[in-house]
């Protein structure tokens, strides 16, 4: 495959999505190589470009998504700047690689999703969860039948402690912001649920507030919270299978993830130190008939598909890293294997759904 050159917009040199996943995923495979980064600022910039060896920095993304050699453009900033700088890249021709969520909202997210559309290029949401070994194990153990009928799913998880949060995830307090409890761990967590068992025909959800002041870490100011921090899901899918879904701020000695898959012939349990699936490590456990839980290994075959990325197993930049390798494949094969912009806009749709039902307390289509 030729080498793709990667442009990322939203560098820090010392903390941030990009150097925590990004950069060491592009780093460990050899057909993707970083020429170009920007930031919010000139001086941001030069320090991430000397700290990354990376020559060309920018702090106008303009500039950047117009560089000729830049083939794919990684955008990792925070929510609400998504559009703005997701639009200037597909309008300059390039493959983009959004991170999750794509909008502030619906409405961001169908805008992006119709230029990518309309401009023929590639696209990428990281919604990176898909790509974990376990999962594929996972949809395996489904296909030969393991459980036998899908009868019902559920799923539990832990978001951020509810007392405390560090200044530069303060801005996801604010539900107008688009990332939060609902977009984030739920979002990750339902598109996970149904990546792998199919889409909700109709739900119900309660979303709650339940702590409305949380305290900044480094400054011990309080601040008033206005996005959810109790989500709760129930509905059934279109298989007709029952799922049920609660997110909530972390507590004390609370499951971080645990999905369960019950069936006619078997269960399987798939769980997490965390309710962001994609990040942290998951590990698969099984029982059929009426013999306990056991932990299933999962298959070497999947865990080093593409070997160069083993040295980062276990690490938040393992399953970005295979969404890379995957998106190289597709754009070498003309596959599609990753989730796209249109794949992101359906994530959107029944985010949108779980809104209207806890605004109305009634049932709705999903």
């Amino acid at each position: 495959m030729a080498t793709l050159g990667v442009g990322i917009v939203g560098v820090s040199p010392v903390r941030g999505w990009a150097a925590t996943a990004h950069i060491p995923a592009l780093h460990a495979l050899p057909n993707y190589e970083i020429r170009a980064l920007s930031a919010h600022n000139a001086e941001s910039a030069r320090a991430a470009g000397e700290v990354f060896g990376v020559s060309a920095v920018f702090s106008d993304h303009e500039q950047l998504v117009t560089q000729p050699d830049i083939d794919v453009v990684a955008v990792t900033v925070k929510a609400p700047h998504h559009r703005a700088l997701v639009s200037a890249a597909l309008a300059a021709g390039k493959a983009v690689y959004c991170e999750w969520p794509l909008g502030r909202d619906l409405d961001d997210a169908r805008a992006m999703a119709t230029l990518a559309a309309k401009q023929g290029v590639r696209t990428v949401v990281g919604l990176q969860a898909r790509q974990a070994p376990a999962i594929a194990f996972v949809q395996q153990l489904l296909r030969d039948g393991y459980v036998g009928e899908v009868l019902s799913t559920t799923m539990v998880g832990l978001s951020i402690p509810g007392d405390v949060v560090v200044q530069p995830n303060a801005y996801m307090l604010d539900k107008t912001n688009g990332a939060n409890l609902l977009t984030v761990p739920v979002g990750h967590s339902l598109d996970l649920l149904n990546y792998v068992l199919g889409e909700f025909a109709d739900l119900s959800a309660v979303s709650d507030l339940r702590r409305p002041l949380i305290t900044i870490q480094e400054t011990g100011e309080q601040i008033v919270k206005t996005a959810a921090d109790q989500i709760a899901v129930i509905g059934t899918l279109r298989s007709g299978a029952t799922a049920s879904v609660h997110i909530r701020e972390a507590v004390a000695g609370g499951s971080g993830f645990l999905w369960e898959i019950n069936g006619t012939d078997g269960t399987l349990r798939i769980t997490a130190d965390a309710a962001v699936p994609g990040i942290f490590p998951l590990t698969v456990a099984g029982a059929q008939g009426r013999n306990q839980l056991a932990e299933l290994a999962v298959p070497t075959a999947l865990t080093q598909k593409w070997p160069t990325l083993t040295s980062l197993e276990g690490a938040p930049a393992f399953n970005v890293g295979r969404v890379y390798a995957a998106f190289a494949a597709d754009i070498a094969s003309g596959t599609h294997t990753v989730p796209d912009f249109a794949d992101a806009v359906r994530r959107h749709e029944l985010i949108a759904a779980i809104e209207r039902s806890a605004a109305s307390g009634k049932r709705v289509k999903a």
